[in-house]
């Protein structure tokens, strides 16, 4: 092979490293944006199949690979979004974003770059934060375009004129839309709790959940916490939240007693967050995830849907 020729075949394997390298970056933003992970890759791979039916040429005269990936991954979520909404009309019961365990490669930004904006700092959604099941069910309340704006821009450090390309809108409403976004989620939670507070409550309520301890379990639950179920219409699950720190409390108290052989629960990390995980005759039947506030347990999301449950049980 000639210099020349063995010069163009490093540049190849550079071009398509720096390609496959994005892929991450990719899931975590399609994720985001979806809240399903199996969704996530198959937005991504369309992408990428999108990427390899164009030429050679094609694919050169490109000035930012990275930057068209970005754009085709988030119109294919757009329109997948749209379906979802259709779909998630006819969903069994209610729908929850799909629980991760703790992993951090779809923890990940924009390489280089960080979103500034003097007008309101203390709104910035932090990497940690945008992935976190509290977070993910306020997204799923917004509009696809609203969600976009706002993930694109405060998590993965577009600028307002970058997502305009990408959305086919003007710099100024995607500005309103990521301010839109960002009022919805003042409006709809608390600020976060810090992790180690969360972990000590979560930590607590399995201790007395175990100890069927129902005084303790009304103790760390809010009066007014929420505790809504996934089944998804393929395992029993509740079909509407359950309001109220007793009524949780019986709930689960109840739960457990009707397992037969009983539950054992574990200490996880679920979406970047202290959890739960709730396993039967040594399968894993469910992932709880929890919101908290003023040291009190305010939400409980338990994903039973066995679909949603592959990233727990595979392997």
């Amino acid at each position: 092979m000639t210099d020349h020729a063995e010069s163009r075949h490093e540049e190849s394997d550079a071009g398509l490293g720096a390609i496959i390298g994005e892929r991450r970056r990719l899931i975590g933003l399609a994720y985001r944006l979806l809240g399903s992970l199996a969704e996530a890759e198959d937005a991504v791979q369309e992408t990428y199949t999108r990427w390899y039916a164009m030429s050679r040429q094609r694919q050169d005269a490109i000035d930012s690979p990275g930057a068209w990936l970005t754009t085709v991954a988030t119109r294919v979520c757009l329109d997948l979004l749209g379906s979802a909404r259709v779909r998630r009309e006819r969903y069994v019961g209610e729908w929850i974003p799909e629980p991760l365990p703790e992993r951090t490669d779809w923890i990940s930004g924009r390489p280089g770059t960080a979103a500034t904006d003097p007008a309101d700092p203390a709104d910035r959604v932090t990497l940690d934060e945008s992935v976190s099941m509290a977070f993910l069910v306020v997204l799923e309340s917004m509009t696809p375009a609203q969600r976009v704006a706002l993930i694109l821009h405060d998590v993965f450090g577009f600028s307002f004129a970058e997502i305009a390309e990408i959305t086919g809108r003007t710099p100024a409403a995607c500005r309103e839309l990521a301010s839109s976004a960002r009022r919805r989620v003042r409006t709809s939670r608390p600020p976060e709790a810090p992790a180690a507070h969360q972990a000590g409550l979560v930590r607590d309520f399995k201790q007395a959940w175990d100890a069927q301890d129902i005084n303790a379990l009304v103790g760390l639950l809010a009066p007014g916490a929420t505790f809504t179920a996934d089944g998804g219409g393929v395992v029993a699950a509740a079909l509407h939240p359950i309001e109220g720190g007793e009524g949780v409390a019986r709930y689960l108290t109840d739960l457990a007693v009707r397992a037969p052989g009983g539950l054992m629960v574990l200490e996880r990390t679920v979406n970047g967050r202290a959890g739960l995980v709730i396993e039967h005759e040594g399968v894993i039947v469910a992932v709880y995830a929890f919101d908290v506030a003023d040291d009190r347990i305010t939400r409980i999301w338990a994903v039973r849907n066995p679909d949603k449950l592959h990233p727990w049980t595979a392997g």
